[in-house]
Parts: C-alpha cells; structure tokens; sequence
C-alpha cells in the first residue's frame, strides 16, 4: 500500500499537508512552496507554482495543479467551502489566516503523517545506516587528528568538509564541538575558543543520505585529563550503557529514560543531567518518539531513536556520549559503531 493510501485510509475527512517534509515523506516529492490535499478515497492533489511544476509532474498517481506563487491564498479560493483538514503544529498562524479567508472549515489535526513517519521500511532504515556509518568513519579520522592549538570553529569546519568528502549529502544539523567549560552547556555553538590539553571536547554531528539523517556523539580527551573529568566520562558512559539495555518495543519513553538515570542519581550526579535521554530520528533529526521523563510515547518495533545521557558542570566541562538505535521486539540494534572507550588526542 502506497504512503498516501494508508494516510487517506486513516482519514474522516481531507487533510491538506503543508508541511515539506511531510509532502516529502507521502510523495517523494521536494519543494519549498507546495501542499498536497489527501481524500478519504485516496485522491491526492498536489499544489505547486510554475518553479515546481515540471518536477510536480513526475510524481505517480497525483493530480498537479499550479496555483501562483502564494500557494495558501490561492488555496484559500480552491477549497473554499469545503471542511478540510490542516496540520495544526506545522503551519504559521499567519498561513493559517490566508487559508481560511476564503471560507473553508479548517479543522486542526496533529501528527496524522507523523504517525507513520514513526516506523521506518527498509529502505529508510538503509538510508539512515548508510549515513550513520559515515559519521562512524568520520570519528575514526577525527580521532586522528591534532585538537590542540585549533579552535572549536576549525574544527566544526573540518567535521563539514569530511562529511562532504565521505560522500554525505549534507549536514544533518550544525556540528557542536564543545571544549572544556564550553561543554557545561549542551548546545554550544563552536567557538573561537582555542582547545587545549587537559579537557574534554564533546563533538555532536550528523549527516544526511538520501533525504535520512544519522546523530551521533563523541566525547575525547585532550591529553591528559584529571581524575574528575574521567569519572564525569565514565558515570556518562554507564548511564548510557543503562539507557541502551533499556530500550525495547512496549517500553514507555519514560521508563527508557529514568534507567539512564539512576547511576547519575546514585553519584548525586542528577543535576547535570537536565535533558532528556533521547529522541526520534529520520527525514527530521528530531522526531518522535521521545525519551524523557514527561514523554507519553510508547517504543514499537522498527523507532529509531538516540540514546544521548549527559553531564554538564558549570566551571568544570561537560561529556555526552550518543548512539543511534533501531528498536527490536527484544531490544536494540545499535547504528552507531564508533568505539565509546576514551580516547586521547593530542
């Protein structure tokens, strides 16, 4: 069964979808300015402007139609007077507005395409291990190189150029090299900060392969390092060993978290752990489902998820290790294969 067929089969009345990565997702099909309207019975329609059209075209089992270049205000005049669907979470207030103007019933929904986007086919999951294997070859020529003496910024640049030269399409998400107190915080940007010996560097990046995304995090040492930060890196790799055990289809995302943080706790560690342990991955680098303590999700078979534990300590440094799973019925299959020992670099 086709994408929009098993969307169309779950609906009680049309769902226009506005979102490009949703379009994406129900008919392979990218632009910046387009929306489909799935039926009940199947029928989609795909509106686009000329910039699209040819490519609109291409598309199997669609009726195009070109609308000019303000797609939601002339939306507003096709289908008004009908009750329609839209996607409540994914469209501006604004584009909201202009739909309506016209007087079509706009009937909020949540999460319709998300619901399938949740469990991956084979081909997705391909997708995903191809780019996930690159970021694994990435980390084995970063742990190569010289840290000392560059900044986080030509480091980042370093990780955008080789992941280009791996044969990524693109960056998944912008790098985060994060050096000594900068790792405290778990979004730093890269810096001009110059690294140097004696901490820790947390690197988190991802690239995408045919439209699919990998996320993966590594923590290194910089020369040596003090006996506090070994133990931060070692309590964050038990924890994340913990989260990984606890992953399996019909585990709460609740329940999945907590086990990460319970030998963070046990340490009186708990404080610097203040994010959740994971989250969804796949055409988007943040999806559902999610691992935190006030999820409502539920792991079936065939979610990819990260399992990323933390620690961030303000005035001391921080370290995040990251692996990206595919949920089993018993378990977990880890994507993600760079070693989780400590490296040193120089």
């Amino acid at each position: 069964m086709s994408r929009v067929a098993r969307l169309a089969a779950s609906l009680s009345e049309p769902l226009l979808v506005t979102d490009g990565v949703n379009v994406k997702y129900q008919l392979g099909f990218q632009s910046s300015n387009c929306a489909v309207l799935v039926e009940p019975d199947g029928k989609a329609t795909l509106y686009t402007d000329f910039r699209y059209l040819e490519a609109a075209k291409a598309v199997a089992d669609v009726e195009v139609v070109q609308t000019r270049r303000d797609v939601a205000g002339a939306l507003s005049e096709l289908l008004a007077g009908r009750r329609i669907g839209f996607e409540a979470s994914r469209i501006s207030y604004a584009h909201w507005q202009m739909l309506g103007a016209g007087g079509a019933e706009l009937v909020a929904t949540r999460g319709l395409v998300e619901a399938f986007r949740l469990v991956k086919d084979d081909a997705e999951i391909d997708a995903i291990s191809r780019a996930s294997a690159i970021s694994d070859e990435l980390y084995a020529a970063l742990s190569q190189e010289q840290f000392t003496g560059r900044t986080e910024k030509e480091l980042a640049w370093w990780i955008e150029r080789t992941f280009r030269e791996l044969g990524a399409d693109a960056l998944a998400f912008e790098p985060i090299v994060a050096s000594g107190l900068n790792g405290a915080s778990p979004h730093a940007h890269p810096g001009d900060t110059v690294v140097h010996g004696g901490v820790l560097v947390t690197i988190d990046m991802g690239c995408t392969v045919d439209g699919y995304c990998s996320d993966c995090t590594r923590t290194f040492a910089v020369g040596e390092v003090s006996q506090q930060l070994v133990e931060i890196y070692e309590l964050v790799a038990r924890a994340q060993l913990d989260g990984l055990a606890a992953v399996s289809a019909g585990e709460s995302g609740v329940d999945v978290d907590a086990a990460s943080r319970t030998a963070i706790a046990a340490a009186g560690m708990a404080e610097y752990y203040g994010h959740g342990l994971g989250h969804g991955l796949g055409m988007e680098v943040h999806e559902a489902p999610v691992l935190r303590p006030e999820s409502s999700d539920v792991l079936a078979p065939r979610n990819l998820v990260t399992v990323e534990p933390g620690l961030y300590l303000p005035g001391v440094g921080g370290c995040r290790i990251e692996d990206l799973v595919v949920v089993t019925e018993t378990g977990c299959e880890i994507l993600t294969s760079f070693t989780k020992k400590m490296l040193t670099v120089g």
